[in-house]
């Protein structure tokens, strides 16, 4: 639910054009880009937990980290 409302502001601020919605499409991809990398990096040093579900607990922990301050700084969050 979270990822999708941050989809639905993030395509509002797109629509919009101009510098936001460029700066917004950079921002978008360059925290893409480094989240991705940041689980890679736990993953491959051993910085995720060795059980299974652990460890996607620990992945999806981070990336709703990442989905929550992007929900609160386009304005759909508490």
């Amino acid at each position: 639910m979270e990822a999708s409302t941050v989809i639905g502001l993030r395509t509002m601020v797109l629509a919009g054009g101009g510098a936001k919605a460029q700066a917004e499409a950079v921002r978008m991809t360059t925290e893409k880009m480094a989240a991705a990398a940041d689980i890679g990096l736990k993953f491959w040093t051993g910085g995720l937990p060795q059980a299974p579900d652990a460890a996607t607990r620990a992945v999806v922990k981070h990336y709703r980290a990442k989905v929550r301050a992007n929900r609160k700084r386009l304005g759909g969050g508490r």
